[in-house]
């Protein structure tokens, strides 16, 4: 007779947790959170009783029809409806292969819709490229603007909920004159911030092939436009697998919602000629996932074997990458601004002969 196993996970970052008899408590090796046994069964009820049975079938439905792509050339892995029959690599412009079904666990659960078409995505770049003097002909070229892709990016979003500790010394300093003497008064305080905080929907793309800050440098997505994924949406477009699940990415997510939770109580310190921190813990108690699908315009571009990428909002137009620079057009500014000073210094010097 077989024996069921129990699996616990952990509710940030789910990693499995691994009971620590030192501390009494569930611990997870990857984000560091603690949790009692009573915390723990509280939590893995609630989340079990959350999933509702017409979801389940959502993500058989989403497993049945949507095909996986495999780039043979770099790697990657292209979602698409099961119509599909040939597509290419936004990637690197090469052919793809059918690999298979897509699991129902790649199901997101919401996505934002493009509301940038590709005639506003290739203007928006234009205008950008426009202003760059040094950037290779070609890459200015229409043929090099026509690979500009609209893709959908997998993101995770994440609602943290975070215990905050804050303590530290305020110093008000006020100084006066009165009759031939200066005076200063210093007071001191004690400063304490506790409580519980939740930051909503801070996002990490789970796209290893992607940059990190190149995502992070299109944002914000306006949120109130997201809807519960449909296949529909996906029509004309491209769609990128995840290759890094919430394990992978919660270290960026922690870090982005500790900032977020420092930020707001310094924001809340005010009225003080200066404050120093004497201790400060910024504790994620419980993490709230959602798998999303935004909208991207995408391009990338090889230059002397580097590959430069670039990235428009597909929501809201904000476009971020960093322009390749053309050793030929640098090295012939360099040349004519030479000549030219070249050209004044005789000038001048036969000025100043005569």
């Amino acid at each position: 007779m077989a024996l069921e196993s129990v699996k616990y996970t952990c509710p940030n970052c789910c990693a499995d947790l691994k009971f620590d008899p030192q501390k009494q408590m569930l611990s997870c090796e990857y984000c560091l959170s603690s949790f009692t046994v009573k915390e723990i069964k509280q939590l893995c009820a609630k989340t079990e009783n959350s999933i509702p049975k017409e979801e389940v079938k959502l993500k058989e439905d989403f497993e049945n029809h949507t095909h996986l792509y495999r780039c043979d050339s770099c790697g990657a892995e292209i979602m698409a409806e099961e119509k599909e029959t040939a597509t290419f690599c936004y990637y690197c412009h090469n052919p793809v292969i059918l690999a298979g079904k897509m699991g129902g666990k790649y199901k997101p659960d919401k996505i934002i819709g493009f509301k940038l078409t590709k005639e506003h995505a290739v203007f928006n770049f234009k205008q950008w490229v426009g202003k760059r003097w040094f950037v290779p002909s070609d890459f200015k070229s229409e043929q090099q603007i026509e690979k500009l892709t609209g893709l959908y990016v997998p993101f995770w979003m994440a609602d943290c909920h975070v215990n905050v500790d804050y303590s530290g010394t305020g110093k008000k300093v006020r100084s006066w004159t009165s009759g031939n003497y200066r005076y200063t008064e210093t007071s001191t305080y004690h400063i304490v911030r506790r409580g519980d905080l939740v930051t909503k929907g801070v996002p990490a793309d789970g796209e290893t092939k992607i940059d990190d800050l190149l995502m992070e440098s299109i944002e914000p997505f306006d949120y109130n436009e997201l809807e519960d994924f449909s296949m529909s949406y996906l029509s004309g477009f491209f769609a990128d697998k995840y290759d890094e699940d919430k394990t992978q990415v919660f270290p960026r997510i922690r870090a982005r919602s500790e900032q977020a939770c420092a930020s707001l109580v310094n924001e809340s310190i005010s009225g003080y000629t200066s404050v120093t921190p004497l201790a400060q813990s910024y504790n994620i108690t419980q993490t709230d996932w959602k798998y999303t699908m935004l909208p991207v315009w995408f391009m990338s571009y090889k230059y002397n074997d580097k590959v430069y990428e670039f990235a428009i909002n597909g929501q809201t137009g904000k476009l971020a990458g960093t322009p390749p620079l053309s050793k030929a057009k640098l090295t012939l500014f360099s040349c004519a601004i030479g000549a030219v000073v070249s050209v004044l210094g005789m000038i001048i010097g036969g000025i100043i002969s005569l």
